[in-house]
């Protein structure tokens, strides 16, 4: 969609469709019920209906009046889905010109920012004669190593990778630069192994959000993600945080950084024994800064279950834009311009592939970092007078 305009039932489409080609859903398997939908995306109930239709419609699922929806198994190939239209890729599929792929690998489809990063990328290749395949990660570098093999077996002719979120890297990527074959990596840099790379300024981004937050008279500002902190992404962004506290003359409170436990997203339940919600719960920070979009949307279903209310009780900074319209957010949240970095990222890997097997003493790797800026919404308000301490 343009203007990264994206409809909420393709964003359900495209988790429904994940699920099944990554094998998590099998032919058979009920599906999550149209109220589970309906929570987890916080969405009605026809917008809801309206994915699970298009997909009855499109072979992937079959829908039984008053039981559910169920995974079918397809009559036919899926035009486009391996090749070409950039959105849910089928291991194994063979195409006449395998030369003419480029592999796209992303943790997974289910987040506004990767969709827009997607359709960035598939744009930007729609004009080469590239064909796009895209693969899964699941956010594991098994599965990412996997990806990396099936999409060479394919003959793909370059690689773009958004890393799985780890304290390592697979050995497919080192032994893919050993091999000096054209790939890309965006989003989160690889610690210790140089690479061509297109990504955000995670400590300018930290900082940004502090420093709003601050200027609206927050003092106890907590940094929170459930990824592990040695991945260089979450390095980044909390020592920004660090970086911008100091800098206004605060001390750095370890206890407001919550970056040590594991939130399972697809949990519909609030787990008041969480250590987050007891956090929450006890008011030890006026503002928080959310790490991914997952986090913000859990801390504010936090904060309503507590009967409290976002921004009047708690403030809320995220990265990246949780709507499918950036015109109409309703979060304070980074931008980390995903549009411009799928294209770079594409003009890239073309110019790599243009001089791919041309004798050069030495690589020449390049680190392109896209400032970001922040986008003030609903989320975040002034401190009220009497919360001061």
């Amino acid at each position: 969609m343009q203007d990264g305009r994206i409809p909420i039932y393709q964003v359900i489409q495209e988790y429904i469709k994940n699920q099944i080609t990554t094998g998590f859903w099998k032919i058979g398997d009920k599906i999550l019920t149209e109220k589970e939908l309906m929570e987890k995306f916080d969405v009605s109930r026809i917008t809801v209906s309206n994915a699970l239709t298009g997909l009855a419609k499109e072979g992937w699922l079959h829908r039984i009046q008053g039981k559910g929806s169920y995974v079918q198994e397809m009559k036919k190939p899926l035009e486009n889905s391996a090749v070409g239209s950039g959105s849910s890729a089928l291991s194994g599929a063979q195409q006449p010109d395998s030369r003419r792929i480029i592999g796209l690998i992303i943790p997974k489809l289910s987040d506004f920012f990767s969709i827009r990063l997607n359709s960035s990328i598939t744009k930007a290749l729609s004009q080469t004669g590239y064909n796009l395949v895209l693969m899964f990660s699941e956010n594991s570098t098994e599965r990412e190593a996997v990806a990396i093999r099936e999409l060479l077996g394919m003959g793909a002719a370059g690689l773009i990778i958004f890393p799985a979120d780890a304290e390592t890297y697979n050995e497919e990527i080192l032994r893919l630069k050993l091999d000096r074959f054209p790939f890309v990596i965006i989003d989160r840099y690889l610690s210790g192994i140089d690479t061509h790379f297109i990504g955000s300024d995670g400590v300018e981004a930290s900082r940004l959000a502090v420093n709003h937050l601050y200027e609206l008279g927050h003092r106890d500002i907590a940094i929170c993600s459930d990824v592990p902190l040695s991945t260089t992404t979450i390095e980044q962004r909390v020592s920004g945080y660090m970086k911008a506290l100091k800098e206004l003359g605060e001390l750095i409170n370890p206890a407001l950084m919550l970056t040590e436990f594991h939130i399972n997203h697809d949990e519909t339940e609030i787990d008041q024994q969480h250590p987050l919600f007891r956090y929450v719960k006890n008011g030890l920070a006026t503002a928080y800064i959310a790490l991914n979009g997952y986090m913000a949307m859990h801390l504010y279903k936090i904060v309503r279950f507590l009967g409290l209310e976002v921004p009047k009780d708690l403030s809320i900074v995220t990265f990246d834009s949780q709507s499918p319209s950036k015109e109409f957010n309703f979060f304070t949240y980074i931008d980390q311009h995903e549009h411009e970095v799928g294209r770079t990222a594409v003009e890239q890997l073309l110019d790599l592939l243009q001089h791919h097997g041309h004798s050069s003493s030495e690589t020449k790797y390049r680190k392109i970092i896209m400032q970001p800026h922040l986008v003030p919404s609903l989320s975040t308000a002034p401190l009220p007078l009497h919360t001061n301490k």
